[in-house]
């Protein structure tokens, strides 16, 4: 079954609250938008993660894009893990699931937020999307940066 929203189409207007206060994706039209799905706060892959992205903070900041991240922890989970960690990525909690649903970002069968990444360009449309097997790896900022790159 294909993913969606696939390449070419609109992104799902979406709002959730986070480590940085309310998001709503509308209200970044003008800007492209990166949307780290995970699968959860403080797992080791995902520790890993956003480690590497706090690690190389002038290179992550050099994307000129909004980046996200998106699992189904609570608010408390990601300001809790935010600080533990020193990390400089904003931590959105989709606690229903409803927005990894809209984005086929939920893994078959056992329910929780797949890893998963969507660019989005300025206009909202999504230009690049990379699901995650197993979740078990994920994006570089090099590999962001190359994704990127490609709406330029």
């Amino acid at each position: 079954m294909a993913k969606t929203p696939r390449v070419g189409e609109q992104a799902p207007d979406f709002e959730l609250q986070g480590t940085g206060g309310s998001f709503r994706l509308s209200e970044h039209r003008g800007e492209r938008v990166v949307l780290l799905f995970y699968p959860g706060d403080n797992t080791m892959v995902c520790t890993k993660q956003f480690c590497s992205y706090r690690d190389r903070a002038e290179d992550f900041a050099s994307l000129n894009a909004t980046v996200v991240g998106i699992s189904s922890q609570s608010v408390e989970s990601h300001e809790g893990f935010v600080a533990k960690n020193n990390l400089n990525v904003p931590l959105l909690a989709d606690e229903d699931k409803s927005v990894a649903k809209a984005y086929s970002a939920v893994m078959p069968g056992v329910g929780s937020t797949a890893r998963a990444v969507i660019v989005i360009d300025e206009q909202g449309v999504v230009r690049h999307r990379h699901d995650h097997r197993l979740g078990l790896d994920y994006q570089t900022v090099d590999e962001l940066k190359a994704a990127l790159e490609t709406l330029a």
